[in-house]
């Protein structure tokens, strides 16, 4: 026998070896999110770095050259084998030289390598994984991602850090088609970084909803090609603490690559006063007796240079963000302002309001929707706007906050036609002592009084992080494992995790994933992972 042969005779026993010592060792307790199918076995495979490889399928509309999936190749590759740049080169020698190779060929039947995730995206996938091979097959790349990502939570490694994967078969898509999480980057700002680290959370908790509260009354950090003053006067810095055009271009694409949709909220009437310190004019004067008082309140629904401004943003986010759907808000607008204003108490009068400061709410919020309509996009509002009984348009999304009877507001916006997200019971910047994690696992987004159809019409939830305490120093621990209860609940079958007790083991597990992956996921409780958070 040459001394090549030899050399791989010896790997080849090395690796059996490495299986029977192993055996004591557990398979995976799961993909989290649960695939709404997933058949495992015990027989597996020994994986090598060396010779593990991704490829296209012969039949696939994708080939090289996708740029979504060539990324995801070498992201996931790094991703399953953290450790391979670490070995030194002659344990590498002696550990992987010409094992059995190991393939993962991925066939999608549709290419949209260039474009965007949608509100249609197919995110299906099936997995298969023998001897030797996986195979991932999807209609679109971004059912090829969802599918790449259950296929990295299925390796795992023994004690003496050899790779294994069982045979495995997956057929998987999601409950909901919007499945989103709400950073509030006004209260506090957060550095690029940190933005995309979320991102990158958000793809291994199969997340395709990046809302953007961007902008709100502490600061205004978009960085405004139309209306630069608006960052240069409303930011908490003119420099450091804003988004230029570039940083959110980086952050759309980084989404995309993960099959992320980026929603921007622009949100007014209210939560507008660092929007007044860059557009004189825009918010409403408060008067105290007959004298301005010196402070402001909402957006002047009053005068037309209010609706002049407003087209051109909302122009000028048509250009800059790709997807179709725009948050307009519309929630908490106080009317103190507006009642203390003559011109205001004017207007009502001549537009017959009376005194009901809703109708005027109303009026502006339909002006706004109707311009969002005519930009080809589609406008998802607060709770608030469709409580004040506005003429919303039938494809206008609605999104409930308040958490005391979201039941009830889910029946009764269902039942007006209107498509629903539900966030009330996620609204995760709220912390306790002990497991808070199981309460947003326990919530039942369809468990409402009403028919079929509109169970239909809700369209999912999201996860949202208000930044009143929240900065870079303690967003990832604060979302993370938390936000993942979520993340499964939209995900998967619902008769399938409805035991938290069940789920806990699998989201244990999940979250070491997660530190090993460098994100700092708080603990769920006592206990401890193999391979801790260090640092980095």
């Amino acid at each position: 026998m040459s001394r090549s042969g030899s050399h791989s005779h010896r790997v080849r026993r090395w690796c059996l070896i490495a299986a029977v010592v192993a055996v004591w060792v557990q398979q995976v307790e799961g993909v989290w999110p649960l695939p709404q199918q997933l058949h495992q076995s015990a027989d597996r495979d020994c994986l090598s770095p060396q010779r593990f490889s991704f490829t296209y399928g012969r039949d696939s509309a994708a080939q090289t050259g996708c740029s979504v999936l060539d990324a995801a190749f070498k992201r996931y590759f790094s991703i399953i084998f953290p450790d391979f740049t670490t070995l030194s080169e002659n344990v590498l020698q002696y550990m992987w030289s010409e094992p059995q190779p190991f393939v993962v060929s991925v066939s999608v039947k549709t290419r949209g390598c260039d474009g965007y995730p949608d509100e249609d995206s197919d995110e299906s996938y099936m997995l298969s994984v023998s001897e030797g091979q996986a195979v991932l097959r999807s209609v679109s790349v971004w059912g090829a991602l969802r599918g790449l990502e259950s296929l990295s939570q299925l390796v795992y490694q023994d004690d003496y850090g050899t790779y294994f994967i069982n045979k495995t078969e997956i057929v998987d898509f999601p409950r909901f088609a919007f499945r989103g999480l709400l950073l509030d980057t006004s209260r506090h700002y957060l550095p690029l970084y940190a933005i995309l680290k979320t991102l990158d959370a958000m793809a291994y908790s199969k997340l395709n909803v990046f809302h953007w509260h961007i902008v709100d009354d502490p600061s205004f950090p978009y960085q405004s090609r139309t209306f630069p003053d608006l960052s240069n006067k409303g930011a908490f810095h003119p420099f450091t603490h804003i988004y230029t055009q570039s940083d959110v271009i980086r952050v759309i694409e980084h989404a995309r690559m993960r099959g992320i949709r980026v929603v921007p909220e622009f949100d007014s009437p209210g939560h507008t006063q660092s929007w007044g310190k860059g557009q004189p004019g825009l918010l409403t004067p408060c008067y105290k007796g007959s004298v301005p008082s010196g402070s402001f309140g909402p957006v002047d629904p009053t005068v037309d240079t209010t609706y002049k401004f407003m087209e051109s943003l909302l122009k000028e986010v048509k250009f800059v963000f790709p997807d179709s759907y725009v948050h307009l808000g519309g929630d908490e607008v106080s009317f103190a302002c507006w009642q203390s204003n003559p011109n205001v108490r004017k207007f009502m009068e001549k537009m017959g309001f009376g005194k009901d400061f809703t109708k005027l709410e109303s009026f502006y919020m339909e002006s706004i929707m109707n311009m969002t309509a005519a930009l080809n996009k589609t406008s998802i509002v607060w709770q608030d706007v469709f409580d004040y009984h506005e003429r919303i348009p039938q494809d206008t999304v609605l999104e409930i906050w308040k958490g005391a009877k979201y039941q009830t507001e889910l029946s009764r916006m269902t039942q007006a036609g209107h498509r629903v997200l539900l966030s009330a019971p996620w609204y995760i910047n709220h912390i306790s002592y002990g497991q808070d994690w199981r309460n947003s696992y326990a919530v039942q987004p369809q468990n409402f009084s009403g028919t079929d159809e509109q169970k239909k019409l809700v369209i999912g939830g999201e996860v949202a992080m208000w930044g009143e305490y929240v900065d870079a120093t303690n967003l990832s621990p604060r979302l993370w494992p938390r936000a993942c209860a979520a993340a499964e609940r939209l995900w998967s079958n619902e008769e399938k995790t409805l035991n938290a007790d069940l789920a806990f083991p699998r989201l244990k597990e999940f979250r070491c994933e997660l530190l090993r992956r460098g994100i700092q996921a708080e603990p769920l409780f006592v206990g401890h992972c193999r391979h801790e958070y260090d640092g980095l």
